[in-house]
C-alpha cells in the first residue's frame, strides 16, 4: 500500500499529484488521531497496572495489563514509524512542489500535526520546514506558515521546545511585517504579538516595525497600532485566552502620557502625528476621555506635568480624536471614496458629538483664552467648534460661553498671521453663522461683518503706510487675512481693488510675497464681482466695472510674465511669485474663456490671449519645471505652498489645454513634451491629460504627439549646438527616447489596431522632419520614431522602408558616416521588424505542441544545516534557493510596498522607542534598554 501511494505521489499530472498529496497528508492526520487514542489507552493501562502492583499482586490481571501495555506501546511505535516514513516519502518532496496549493496543504498539515501531536513533531527536524517556508515566493504559502506558527506559540507548553527555532527565525518573522502582501504582513504582526507575549523579543528588535505606523495600507497600520498600544501604552500583551485588555489598572491620564511620549517623535510634523493617532485610536479608549484631556490641558490635575511640546501634541490629539469620533477622516483615504454611515452608525456618531460638546461647553472659552497666543495650539482648538452641536449652547443656557468663544476667535484672527490660524478662525465663525439657534447665528454674523469692515480699513491704511515708505509687514499680514476672508465670502469695499492696483504699478521693488498676495486678492475680488453679475439682465455699469478690473489685473499679470524670467536668475526669491503668476493667469483665462460668453449678454467679457502672451506664460512655467529638487524642498516649507511648484504650474497649463482655453497647437505639444522630464507627479498629470484628450474624437492626437516629439528633440539639439557638457546632452537625448517610448506605449492592444492610422501619420511626419537639412536631423529617426515602428504590423513596414530609402537615392550617405548612422540603424530595425513579424506569423500558423509532464528540476546545491549542532539522520540539506523561495514556475516577488517617503526619516526615530512606567504600574514584557523613553 505504501509503495503504491508513493508511486502516485510522483505521477507527472499536477491534479493527480495534488489529490495524492492531500490523501497522504490526511492519512498522517488520521494516524495521529489513532495514536492519541492509543496514548490515552496506554496511560489508563499504566495507571491500572501501577494500582495493581501496589497491591503486591502478580496474578493474571497484572500479566494481562502488562501484555495490553506492551501491545499498545508497540502499536503507537508502529504508527509513529509509519508517520515518519510518510513524512520523508511525501512531505519532504511536496513541501517545495511547483504548485503553491500543494505547498500550502503541506505546511498547513504540518502545523496541525505539531499542535496535535507535539511528542513526535515538536522537534527542530520538523519545525525547520515552517521556518524555511517563511521565505516562499508565494504569499499564500508564507501566510500559511505564519498561521501555523501562531497556533504553536499560542500554547504555553510549547515555548520551551521552540527556543532554538525562535532564535533562528525571529528576524525573518519581524521582516514579514513589511511583506509585499498585506495579508501576510498583518498575519506576521499577529505572530510578533505572540512572541512579545512570551517575552521572546526585545525592544531593539521592534525598531523596524515602528516605521510601519505610517505605511500606506491601513490594515498594516491598524495592526501595528494595536501592537504599539499593547506593548508601549497599555504595556499588556493580550493573551490568546482573553481578548479584553487590562485598562482598568491604568488611568486614562497615564495612557495619554505614554501616548504623548510617542508623539514627541513626530512633533515637527502634524501629518505624522495624525497617522499615529489614527493607528492607535480604535484600541486606546483614553483618547475618547474628553474630560481627562481637557483637564490636562487646563492643568486642573497636577499628576502629569506637560511640556510645551506635550501640550501641542495633546491639542492635536484632542482635535484628531474628536474628528474620528464624529466620523471624519484624519488621514487621506487610499481609494478617495466618500464615507457612508448606516442608521446605527449615525446614532453612535451623534452620541459622540453630544459627549464632546458636553465636555467642552463650559471649558471651551477657558482653553481658547489660555492658548490664544500660541500659534501651534490655537488653530486645532478653534477647529473644535466645528465638531460640536451648537444647539446645545441654547438648550443648556450657555449662550454667554458661546459668545465668549466667538469673541476669542475674532481676537485670535487679528492676533495671528499664519495660514492655519486664519483659516480656522474664518471657517469656525462661518460655521457658527449657519448652525445653532437664530440669536447665536446673528451674533456670529455680526462679528464676521465687523471683521470685514475692520480688515478693509487695515488693508487701506497699510497700503498708504507702504506708499509713504513704512515697513511692509503690516500690509503683508493684513493681505493674508483679507485673502482668507475672501476665500469664504465676497467683501464689499470702496476702491480697495484700485488701491492694490496702484501700489503694484508704482512700487515694483516690494517684497515678492506682498506682490503675490496683492495679485491673489485682486483675482478673488474680480471673481466675486463676476459671480454677482446678473447673467440674464446685467447692467452696463457692472460690466464696465468688471472690464476695467479685468484689464487692470491682466496688465499686472502680463508685466510679470515678461519680467520674472529675467529676475529668476537672481535666486529663488521670485519662485513663489512666478508660481502664483502662472496659476492666476491660467485661472483668469479659464474664468473669461471666450467661448463661454459668446452669443450671450456678457459677450464683451470673453477673452482670448494672443500667442505671444501664451508663449511668455509657458516660458515662465518651464522655469518652474526646471527648478532643482533642493530648491523645491526649501519652497515646501513656505506658507501657502500646498504642492511643489512643478505640480502647480503643470496642472495650470494642463487645465488650459484640456478646457481648450488657448490654442492647443502651441501649448498642448509643449506640455506633452515634458511627459517624462520632471518626476512621477508631473508624469501622472500629463498622463491624465492625454487620457482626457483621447476621449474627445475631435482632438488630433497624431499631430499632438508628433509636435511634442519635435519639441523634445529640438531641446536636445539646442544642447548639442550650444556645446554643453555631455551629461546634459545625454540627459536630454534620454528624455527624448523616454518620451517616444511612453507615447508609443499608449497604443496597446485594441487601441493599437484602432489607431494604426495615427501611428502611421506620426512616422510619416517624423520621416519628413528627419530628412530636412540632411543629415542634421537624422537622429530624430532613432530618438523618436523607433518605438512607434514596433507598434505596426509587418504589412506596413515595406511602405515605410520604401519611403525612407527613396529619400536617399541621390544622396551620398558615405560623406559623413557618424551623421548617417541613425539612418542605417533605423533601416536595419525596419528590416528586423519585418523579418521578425513574418517569422512570428509563420509560427502562428503551425499547430502548437503542448508539453506535458513535470518541469525539469534544478539540482540542489548542498548548503549549511539551519540547525547546526542538532543534525539527525532524518534531516536533508536544503539549497539556498529552496530557503529563499519554492516553486520553479512562480513569478518574481513584487516590489516592496512604498512607505510615505516624506515621513520615512522621521519615523525611523521610533526605533529607539521606550515608554517609561508611570504611577505604580507594573512593567510587563522584556527588560528595556536605555533609549529615548528611559
Amino acid at each position: 500500500m505504501q509503495c503504491a501511494c508513493l508511486v502516485c505521489f510522483s505521477t507527472p499530472p499536477r491534479v493527480y499529484r495534488q489529490v495524492a498529496s492531500l490523501v497522504g497528508l490526511q492519512l498522517v492526520t488520521s494516524l495521529i488521531s489513532v495514536a492519541k487514542t492509543l496514548s490515552g489507552q496506554r496511560e489508563t493501562t499504566q495507571r491500572q497496572l501501577n494500582a495493581e502492583k501496589k497491591k503486591q499482586s502478580d496474578g493474571p490481571l497484572v500479566e494481562s495489563l502488562n501484555k495490553r501495555l506492551s501491545r499498545t506501546h508497540e502499536n503507537i511505535t508502529y504508527l509513529e514509524e509509519f508517520m515518519r516514513k510518510i513524512f520523508s516519502g511525501l512531505f519532504m518532496h511536496r513541501y517545495r512542489d511547483v504548485d503553491p496549493e500543494i505547498r500550502m496543504s503541506c505546511i498547513k498539515s504540518l502545523g496541525t500535526w505539531v499542535v496535535s501531536y507535539p511528542s513526535l513533531f515538536l522537534q527542530d527536524i520538523y519545525l525547520k520546514y515552517l521556518g524555511w517556508t517563511l521565505n516562499d515566493k508565494n504569499a499564500g504559502v508564507r501566510r500559511t506558515s505564519i498561521l501555523a506558527l501562531q497556533s504553536l506559540y499560542e500554547v504555553d507548553d510549547n515555548i520551551p521546545s521552540l527556543g532554538l527555532f525562535t532564535e533562528r527565525f525571529y528576524s525573518r518573522m519581524i521582516q514579514l511585517a513589511d511583506d509585499v502582501d498585506i495579508s501576510v504582513a498583518v498575519s506576521a504582526i499577529g505572530l510578533i504579538k505572540q512572541l512579545l507575549r512570551h517575552q521572546l523579543l526585545s525592544d531593539d528588535d521592534l525598531g523596524p516595525l515602528y516605521d510601519l505606523l505610517i505605511d500606506e495600507p491601513p490594515m498594516i497600520r491598524r495592526a501595528i497600532g494595536e501592537l504599539v498600544y499593547d506593548h508601549l501604552i497599555a504595556q499588556n500583551i493580550k493573551t490568546s485566552q482573553s481578548g479584553a485588555r487590562d485598562v482598568n489598572n491604568e488611568s486614562s491620564e497615564v495612557h495619554i502620557g505614554r501616548m504623548l511620549q510617542i508623539l514627541r517623535e513626530f512633533s515637527d510634523d502634524p501629518v505624522l502625528s495624525s497617522y499615529v493617532i489614527d493607528d492607535i485610536w480604535d484600541d486606546m479608549k483614553a483618547m475618547k476621555d474628553w474630560k481627562c484631556i481637557i483637564s490636562m490641558l487646563l492643568d486642573e490635575n497636577p499628576l502629569t506635568e506637560l511640556t510645551d511640546m506635550d501640550g501641542t501634541n495633546l491639542v492635536r490629539m484632542l482635535r484628531a480624536s474628536a474628528k474620528k469620533a464624529v466620523g471624519e477622516r484624519i488621514v487621506p483615504a487610499t481609494d478617495n471614496r466618500k464615507l457612508y454611515h448606516n442608521k446605527a452608525q449615525k446614532e453612535i456618531l451623534g452620541n459622540s458629538k453630544h459627549e464632546i460638546t458636553t465636555a467642552l461647553l463650559k471649558k471651551y472659552p477657558q482653553l481658547l483664552r489660555k492658548y490664544i497666543s500660541d500659534k501651534a495650539k490655537i488653530s486645532p482648538l478653534v477647529d473644535m467648534m466645528m465638531l460640536m452641536k451648537l444647539e446645545m449652547y441654547s438648550l443648556k443656557r450657555q449662550e454667554q460661553n458661546f459668545k465668549a468663544a466667538i469673541d476669542l476667535m475674532v481676537d485670535a484672527f487679528f492676533k495671528h498671521g499664519d495660514k492655519d490660524t486664519l483659516r480656522s478662525c474664518i471657517k469656525a465663525i462661518t460655521f457658527c453663522c449657519t448652525n445653532g439657534q437664530a440669536d447665536l447665528q446673528n451674533y456670529a454674523e455680526n462679528k464676521l461683518k465687523n471683521i470685514e469692515d475692520e480688515l478693509v480699513v487695515k488693508v487701506k491704511t497699510a497700503i498708504k503706510e507702504v506708499e509713504t515708505g513704512d515697513d511692509e509687514y503690516s500690509l503683508l499680514v493684513n493681505l493674508k487675512r483679507f485673502y482668507e476672508l475672501q476665500l469664504s465670502k465676497p467683501v464689499t469695499n470702496d476702491g480697495l481693488f484700485e488701491d492694490m492696483y496702484r501700489i503694484l504699478s508704482h512700487l515694483r521693488d516690494m517684497d515678492n510675497e506682498v506682490k503675490s498676495f496683492l495679485l491673489l486678492n485682486m483675482y478673488l475680488q474680480l471673481a466675486w464681482c463676476l459671480h454677482a453679475i446678473d447673467g440674464e439682465n446685467p447692467s452696463e455699469a457692472s460690466i464696465d466695472e468688471l472690464l476695467s478690473k479685468q484689464s487692470s489685473l491682466f496688465e499686472q499679470l502680463y508685466y510679470f510674465l515678461v519680467v520674472l524670467p529675467t529676475y529668476q536668475k537672481e535666486g529663488r526669491s521670485t519662485t513663489i511669485l512666478s508660481c502664483r503668476v502662472c496659476v492666476i493667469t491660467a485661472e483668469m483665462w479659464c474664468l473669461f474663456k471666450k467661448q463661454k460668453y459668446s452669443s450671450t449678454r456678457l459677450e464683451s467679457l470673453g477673452y482670448l490671449p494672443q500667442l505671444d502672451v501664451v508663449q511668455n506664460f509657458w516660458k515662465l512655467c518651464e522655469q518652474q519645471l526646471n527648478i532643482s529638487d533642493e530648491t523645491e524642498d526649501e519652497d515646501a516649507n513656505e506658507e501657502y505652498i500646498e504642492d511643489t511648484n512643478r505640480d502647480v504650474v503643470m496642472i495650470a497649463a494642463a487645465k488650459l489645454v484640456l478646457a481648450d482655453t488657448v490654442s492647443k497647437d502651441y501649448l498642448g505639444p509643449e506640455v506633452v513634451s515634458h511627459y517624462v522630464s520632471h518626476g512621477a507627479s508631473t508624469t501622472e498629470i500629463i498622463k491624465n491629460l492625454i487620457t482626457s484628450l483621447r476621449k474627445n474624437t475631435d482632438n488630433n492626437m497624431a499631430a499632438l504627439f508628433f509636435e511634442a516629439l519635435k519639441r523634445a528633440y529640438e531641446r536636445y539639439m539646442v544642447h548639442v549646438l550650444d556645446g554643453e557638457n555631455q551629461t546634459l546632452v545625454g540627459k536630454s537625448y534620454s528624455e527624448c527616447l523616454d518620451l517616444a517610448s511612453r507615447l508609443a506605449g499608449s497604443y496597446v492592444g485594441a487601441s493599437r489596431n484602432k489607431n494604426k492610422s495615427e501611428i502611421l501619420k506620426i512616422i510619416q511626419n517624423g520621416v519628413s522632419f528627419a530628412f530636412v537639412d540632411l543629415p542634421k536631423q537624422l537622429s530624430f529617426l532613432e530618438a523618436a520614431l523607433l518605438p512607434f515602428v514596433s507598434k505596426l504590423p509587418s504589412s506596413d513596414i515595406p511602405d515605410i522602408l520604401m519611403d525612407v530609402q527613396k529619400r536617399t537615392q541621390d544622396t551620398n550617405t558615405n560623406e559623413d558616416p557618424s551623421a548617417w548612422r541613425p539612418y542605417f540603424t533605423f533601416v536595419e530595425k525596419l528590416h528586423d521588424k519585418h523579418a521578425k513579424n513574418e517569422v512570428l506569423q509563420e509560427e502562428k500558423e503551425e499547430k502548437p505542441v503542448k508539453r506535458r509532464g513535470r518541469p525539469r528540476k534544478v539540482r540542489d546545491v548542498p548548503a549549511r544545516n539551519l540547525f547546526d549542532g542538532h543534525k539527525s539522520s532524518d534531516e536533508e540539506s536544503v539549497s539556498d534557493s529552496d530557503q529563499q523561495g519554492h516553486g520553479e514556475d512562480d513569478d518574481d516577488d513584487d516590489a516592496d510596498q512604498p512607505l510615505i517617503n516624506t515621513f520615512r526619516s522621521s519615523a525611523s526615530k521610533l526605533r529607539s522607542l521606550k515608554v517609561s512606567q508611570q504611577g505604580t504600574s507594573v512593567q510587563k514584557g522584556p527588560p528595556r534598554a536605555s533609549g529615548s523613553y528611559s
